[in-house]
């Protein structure tokens, strides 16, 4: 299975195919993962134990040890980038969007999505490695 370098690049292939195109099941529910632990408000929960601009543990365990297949990998065509997510949510029910937690490092795994041609919001997103418009032309990636 492919391996991602990039725990918050995965999560933007994770909510393509999985909360998007809903290929990738079954859906990932923070609000059933923790109800299943008799925890029932996740925001409350967040807000009590200090994890409120954290990404769950009970989420990121998930999410790292979800595998995604090649075949899967390759009907990735778009990226959308934006705070609003639904992969951010089950990961962190209260992040409001305004700090750095979901930012990519790195692209190097752009390599695992061959036939990826457009990424949306990459203008409008404070990114660490911003998805910079040359990187993505020489890919044959549109940006907008």
């Amino acid at each position: 299975m492919p391996v991602f370098r990039d725990f918050n690049f995965k999560l933007l292939v994770i909510e393509q195919l999985m909360y998007e195109d809903e290929k990738l099941t079954p859906a990932f529910s923070i609000d059933e993962c923790l109800r299943a632990k008799g925890i029932t408000d996740p925001q409350l929960y967040a807000f009590d134990n200090d994890l409120a601009y954290t990404v769950l543990d009970e989420a990121r365990a998930h999410f790292e040890a979800l595998e995604i297949s090649e075949e899967l990998l390759a009907t990735v065509d778009t990226l959308v980038l934006d705070g609003g997510l639904q992969v951010y949510y089950e990961c962190s029910p209260v992040w409001d969007g305004e700090d750095e937690l979901f930012d990519v490092e790195s692209l190097d795994d752009l390599d695992l999505l061959p036939n990826l041609r457009r990424v949306t919001g990459a203008g409008d997103c404070g990114m660490g490695v911003p998805f910079k418009e040359e990187i993505l032309a020489a890919r044959g990636i549109v940006s907008d």
